[in-house]
């Protein structure tokens, strides 16, 4: 055999030898995964709904998995910072991004420099809960609907608090300002914490946001509900009428939490992230405590939940381009 043609055929046997070391190696790392302590990244302050979800299963997730799970907030630029965290990390499985799926998905028709493609830098793992936006006012508003509210808001000044510019309450405030023919100003935060704070105290008037972290200061009478923005009523407040019942035909919006992980995490790991994410969810006590506080427990596959984020990153787009909410 010639020098030159025994050379190339030694390189490639040399090439597939490696190739399958490495697929052994890779199969072997999924098999035996996890070896080390995972990390949940909430991008968002503490006390709202993911942060709330988070902290509600890492127990049982640390059980179902035999390692330590860690609960981390990184709050910033409306969970983007977060998520652009866990976009870039190593995708191994141990950094995971639990946050509100529909507002990542309103990011790319928002956001005119986002520093990631959340379509294309991360994949689901799966959706864990879903709580519909209640609409609330402050005491003092004198209205009891939302009819009430539409009247009220054209001859008053109404200042309407939001989670952030561009999130998912903000966009589902100005849907229903378009289709309810309301007025109101909007005020942003810097998350779900402090927006209820300030509807609280009176210093925002009007505030759309999850029922998880918003029905608890509505149950204590420091917040008044006109409306759950969700197809059906919510058997634990099923006197409140939906938002649908009132004149907008068809409004539902949410808080819909989910996993998601870096672009490129093996698929065994991703389902074995999966059945340990759906098994702490679903166990009687965090299912029962989630619904005590309004959230109902919703679950998904992995390629359901990309699907899910197509749908509503498209759902949500011609309402940012219609209300022109642009950032940089």
């Amino acid at each position: 055999m010639p020098l030159i043609r025994r050379t190339a055929v030694l390189a490639c046997i040399a090439a597939l030898g490696s190739f399958a070391s490495a697929t052994g190696a890779h199969a072997q790392s999924a098999a035996s995964w996890p070896t080390k302590s995972l990390r949940i990244v909430v991008p968002y302050p503490p006390g709202g709904s993911s942060d709330i979800i988070a902290r509600s299963i890492s127990q049982a997730m640390s059980e179902a998995l035999k390692q330590t799970v860690i609960v981390e907030n990184k709050p910033g630029a409306n969970g983007n910072l977060g998520a652009d965290f866990v976009a870039k990390a190593d995708p191994d499985g141990y950094t995971l991004l639990l946050c509100d799926v529909g507002a990542l998905a309103i990011s790319p028709s928002v956001y005119t420099k986002l520093s990631f493609d959340p379509s294309k830098d991360l994949r689901g793992v799966t959706m864990l809960a879903y709580s519909p936006h209640l609409l609330v006012v402050h005491p003092s508003v004198p209205v009891s609907n939302l009819k009430e509210l539409v009247a009220y808001s054209k001859k008053n000044d109404l200042n309407f608090a939001v989670t952030a510019t561009g999130s998912a309450p903000h966009v589902a405030g100005v849907a229903l300002e378009r289709a309810a023919g309301a007025r109101w100003q909007y005020i942003p935060y810097k998350g779900g914490v402090t927006a209820i704070q300030d509807t609280v105290a009176g210093q925002t008037q009007v505030l759309m946001n999850g029922m998880l972290a918003t029905l608890p200061q509505v149950q204590n009478g420091k917040l008044k509900v006109l409306g759950v923005s969700k197809a059906t009523r919510m058997p634990l407040i099923g006197a409140v009428p939906t938002l649908a019942e009132q004149g907008v035909a068809g409004f539902e919006s949410g808080t819909w939490q989910g996993v998601l992980v870096p672009r490129g995490t093996p698929d065994a790991v991703v389902q074995k992230l999966n059945q340990a994410l759906i098994t702490a969810i679903r166990s009687p006590e965090i299912r029962s405590r989630l619904a005590g506080q309004g959230a109902e427990v919703v679950t998904m596959t992995p390629a359901e939940q990309d699907q899910f984020f197509t749908k509503e990153r498209e759902r949500w787009a011609s309402v940012v381009k219609a209300a022109n909410i642009k950032l940089d």
